[in-house]
């Protein structure tokens, strides 16, 4: 797959861990990709971090921005998927660091009809805060590094960041929904249109990127395990209010049990006449 990759990047009000995760993305060995940076209403400090990189980057980058109104996260990352020119989509928050093989691993991965989503490890709040503090190049350390972290209790696991070559296991669960989540998510942009992308009538936190992934499955796109090939290494970071928790699940488990479902009720579509004009 030679297409170009369009990285959606989800932050809001982190600058830090935003620069972390630019980094990394700007040190990735395959440059075939463009970052948009899907801002859910950040202030001044982040605006001007992503300035400075839009200045300086080598990798074309671009920040498309919208009102502080509560997480919309799903809102956001339709305007950004509008805005982008690539024909292959890699969803990651911007709290998440990559390894500089990242990139090159999802497309050796991508492979019409499926989506495939990574996985992650979990830094702890303490290791989070030096990490930060002392700005230490997570995508630069060896798999010793993170083997002593590991030892010290700093991440939660190791085992993601072993590659496996590409097997037929990938493939043996094509209709589980379950853990794919848009820290880590690649499909497709055909497809992502097709479902109408993420469905905005989820608000609050909770479910959005796995509406999305279900109704990829109904529309016919199957899984592919991303697994032990494109970890990111995970901030810790307090929880988002919960609060439409409940809501949201209860849509969540209409959408599996009606198999018919699969566009958003408002979705990308809203965006797209509006990027074009």
């Amino acid at each position: 797959m030679n297409s170009l990759i369009s990285v959606i990047v989800t932050t809001y009000n982190w600058p830090d861990a935003l620069s972390a995760c630019l980094l990394a993305l700007m040190a990735q060995q395959d440059r075939r990709f463009e970052i948009i940076i899907a801002d859910d209403g950040s202030g001044t400090a982040t605006q001007e971090l992503i300035k400075g990189f839009i200045e300086t980057s080598e990798i074309p980058l671009r920040h498309v921005w919208h009102e502080d109104k509560g997480f919309r996260a799903g809102t956001i990352r339709n305007k950004a998927v509008a805005a982008s020119r690539g024909d292959y989509l890699l969803f990651m928050d911007g709290d998440c660091v990559a390894l500089p093989d990242f990139i090159s691993h999802h497309r050796q991965l991508a492979e019409t009809g499926y989506f495939v989503p990574g996985n992650r490890l979990l830094l702890n709040e303490a290791y989070t805060s030096l990490v930060l503090g002392q700005k230490i190049p997570l995508h630069k350390q060896s798999l010793g590094f993170f083997l002593w972290q590991r030892l010290q209790g700093r991440i939660n696991r190791l085992l993601p960041l072993l590659y496996l070559p590409l097997h037929s296991w990938r493939y043996r669960q094509p209709q589980n929904w379950q853990k794919a989540m848009t820290c880590n998510l690649a499909v497709w942009k055909d497809d992502f249109l097709a479902t109408n992308g993420f469905d905005e009538v989820f608000e609050g936190w909770g479910y959005e990127d796995s509406d999305l992934v279900i109704r990829l499955i109904h529309q016919g796109v199957k899984r592919k395990e991303g697994r032990f090939a494109v970890p990111v290494l995970h901030l810790w970071h307090r929880h988002n209010d919960r609060s439409q928790h409940d809501e949201n699940y209860r849509r969540l488990l209409q959408r599996v049990a009606d198999i018919s479902i699969t566009r958003a009720e408002r979705g990308v579509d809203q965006y797209l006449e509006t990027t074009s004009a």
